[in-house]
């Protein structure tokens, strides 16, 4: 279970909007998280669309279409969506009052789909599964770039444009901020880990860190271990993903549910550039052979409202939102398995209970 604890110097009032567990000086309270199997309300397991290489935003020729791909995300969909998008269509993108069509309604697809449309495009959006059924439904919604390649493979070219499509989403995130799009700022800790001083993408991504900082024991409520804390977004998957689509219907845009299972379905659509933002599909419906499943599973236990900061240390992390606190951890390359695991979520509730159990009571 979560301790009461303090951090030294937080100021005498919080702005409107924010919790005490924002604020970045003084005394705080850290409302507990209750960890039990009673408490958990549902387990789900998504399949990450990992490429050790990395997510691909390339345009190409396709019959008589531009193709433009924008997939393999693997953790980071939600959080990378809006800068591989604008990216995606300055590469693709053919002018306005033209037709186009985007493969797949994810957090990828719509803010493709809503780019298009803020440029004059007409869009059609062509999708097996809609929200509450996409995969970026499942996760967990922090923003932050988590399991997004393999340092052993990726290039350094790579790299700057994770880089470029991070500071690009990080700054059309704010505009969305506040309950329409459960888009919310909320503080981090990170217990027994320097997460910034672990490699150059986090050195790169410090100035998307607000109020990032490290703590000394005693200087912070996690007892003897060392801390270190930022300020960041949290995306509620539920929530943004239907104000999305309402936002591309209420604009003009078409969805369509289809299932296109081969290129020669896909040259058959009648829009003369494709934006492919199929994620894991990507692999059998355009051959790339260097997609896998990242597979996670998610632990639910019943909401708390009063928690209002995301913990992690290890491979354990919590994250408070309106339909649960969501407890994770788990990176299974490979597994096609969307079915939840019973011995996985016996795990996660332990490694949680741990991770609490360092806390200064």
């Amino acid at each position: 279970m979560l301790g009461a604890g303090t951090l030294a110097g937080c100021a005498t009032t919080t702005p409107a909007g924010f919790s005490d567990a924002l604020q970045p000086s003084g005394r705080l309270r850290l409302a507990p998280v209750h960890v039990a199997e009673d408490r958990v309300i549902r387990v789900i397991a998504g399949l990450r669309p990992f490429r050790p290489g990395g997510f691909v935003v390339r345009a190409e020729p396709f019959g008589a279409k531009t193709l433009v791909h924008n997939y393999g995300h693997g953790g980071g969909g939600i959080t990378l969506s809006w800068g591989t998008s604008h990216m995606a269509l300055d590469l693709g993108f053919a002018g306005p009052e033209r037709d186009y069509a985007v493969l797949g309604c994810g957090a990828v697809g719509l803010a493709t789909a809503r780019l298009i449309q803020r440029r004059g495009g007409r869009v059609t959006i062509y999708a097996k599964a809609l929200p509450p059924e996409t995969t970026s439904n499942i996760a967990g919604g922090q923003w932050w770039p988590a399991s997004v390649y393999d340092s052993k493979v990726a290039t350094p070219q790579f790299m700057d444009q994770l880089v470029q499509a991070a500071k690009l989403s990080y700054h059309h995130y704010q505009q969305l901020s506040g309950p329409e799009y459960g888009v919310r700022w909320t503080r981090n800790y990170v217990v027994d880990e320097d997460r910034f001083g672990a490699g150059d993408l986090f050195a790169r991504m410090s100035g998307m860190a607000p109020e990032l900082r490290t703590a000394a024991p005693g200087e912070h409520p996690f007892g003897k271990s060392t801390l270190q804390y930022w300020d960041s977004m949290m995306v509620e998957p539920p929530i943004y993903l239907q104000a999305m689509m309402e936002d591309v219907l209420a604009a003009g845009g078409r969805i369509v549910v289809r299932d296109l299972k081969t290129p020669a379905e896909v040259q058959a659509l009648p829009e003369p550039v494709v934006f492919n933002c199929t994620g894991l599909g990507a692999g059998e419906l355009f051959g790339d052979k260097e997609i896998v499943p990242g597979r996670g599973q998610l632990v639910v236990l019943l909401p708390q409202p009063e928690v209002t900061y995301n913990l992690m240390s290890g491979r354990a992390y919590m994250f408070p939102r309106r339909d649960g606190i969501i407890l994770g951890g788990s990176f299974d390359k490979g597994n096609w398995s969307t079915e939840p695991d019973g011995e996985l979520t016996k795990r996660i509730l332990a490694d949680h209970k741990a991770m609490f159990a360092k806390l200064a009571v």
